[in-house]
């Protein structure tokens, strides 16, 4: 019997962080059952060798699938407690919410036990001559001994849950602070530029210009037709962003003429990559508004995007005066690197530094297709 009190020493000896850390890891990972089978087969491993390290002689093949079929019934509990766990979520104020959990718990830890003392006396692990105790003595002594341990385990599926349910509406929360920002991007086309476009075009009607003010006002309402759009994609291709851009430079160039030159160099290898949508619109009509505007000859305004491995680095650049420090955190700038942090978290940057002629600003993010 000194076997079956040294086995039963093992699996109500294991710490929590033993117990605990492969559920987290497996469930997180992959799914319930693969947690409880990492768990089951450590806690037989573990028992297994130690034993034989003492000069223990059993049937070791068979106390080792004893030991691992034995977790299954935790295994078979997890959804029931996941389950009440969503219809009496803890931690709670309320007594009856823990009055469930605790019910529970000792209700999985009694059906564990059962089915662990029932396997013990199906297979007789241990090699007993006259065979195991008794069944009730055997699975008392058994539940009896693993309380702690039940109530350890029952501790992490709760864990483990509460911390899903976080993740997933802190997620919920970055995706509707993305939406919003993105719709009030959207809103934020400047209505100056919507009005000097349309002054433009009239200039063009008025020089009789036909084939020009026709090919802006499409570019215009291409334009419109982009930022009123009401779907909720967060990301498109970088090739079209560019597109954007480049009807958003043509209707800009209408407005001011030689005053604005602009390069776009976008390598073809990299068209594919996803990048937010309209997140370089900001920074190119702020390169106009505060560097090429400023300048009565104009400037020119440069767009480029590269990659770096698994990075991708976008630049805006301009050759306009230096950049005010009370616009470094404008509401356009405040509003896309809330935006970035929304959709990336720490794996982007956008920094803005003044350059030996103008200032550019240069937006990192993830490599992704």
């Amino acid at each position: 019997m000194q076997f079956a009190a040294a086995r039963r020493g093992f699996a109500a000896n294991l710490s929590p962080a033993v117990l605990i850390s492969p559920i987290i890891a497996a469930m997180t990972a992959i799914a319930p059952f693969l947690a409880w089978l990492a768990l089951a087969l450590f806690d037989a491993t573990q028992t297994v060798v130690s034993m034989h390290a003492m000069g223990m002689q059993h049937d070791w093949w068979t106390l080792f699938f004893v030991i691992v079929v034995s977790w299954g019934a935790w295994a078979a509990a997890t959804p029931l407690a996941l389950a009440l766990l969503r219809r009496f979520p803890l931690p709670s104020r309320a007594v009856g919410n823990w009055t469930v959990h605790l019910c529970t718990c000792l209700a999985i830890g009694a059906a564990w036990t059962c089915w662990a003392a029932a396997l013990e006396h199906a297979f007789n692990p241990f090699a007993y001559p006259k065979g195991p105790d008794p069944f009730l003595p055997l699975w008392k002594s058994k539940f009896i001994g693993n309380l702690v341990g039940d109530v350890i385990l029952y501790g992490a599926i709760t864990a483990l849950s509460v911390t899903f349910a976080t993740r997933k509406r802190l997620s919920q929360q970055r995706e509707l602070l993305a939406q919003a920002q993105l719709a009030a991007l959207r809103l934020q086309l400047e209505p100056h530029f919507i009005f000097n476009a349309l002054n433009a075009v009239t200039g063009l009607i008025r020089e009789k210009k036909d084939k020009e003010a026709i090919a802006t006002i499409a570019a215009l309402g291409d334009l419109l037709r982009r930022v009123t759009d009401t779907s909720e994609r967060q990301f498109v291709p970088l090739q079209s962003e560019a597109e954007f851009l480049r009807k958003y430079l043509e209707v800009q160039q209408v407005r001011f003429g030689e005053r604005l030159h602009w390069e776009l160099d976008i390598p073809s290898e990299i068209e594919g990559a996803q990048v937010p949508d309209l997140v370089l619109q900001p920074l190119v009509e702020n390169a106009i508004k505060h560097g090429i505007a400023k300048r009565a000859k104009g400037g020119t305004l440069r767009v480029s995007a590269t990659r770096a491995g698994e990075v991708l680095n976008l630049s805006v650049a301009n050759d306009g005066p230096a950049l005010a420090a009370e616009l470094r955190d404008g509401v356009g700038l405040s509003n896309t690197r809330q935006r970035l942090q929304a959709l990336y978290g720490e794996q982007q940057s956008l920094v803005l530094q003044d350059m030996t002629q103008g200032v550019q600003a240069t937006l990192t993010l993830p490599y992704r297709e």
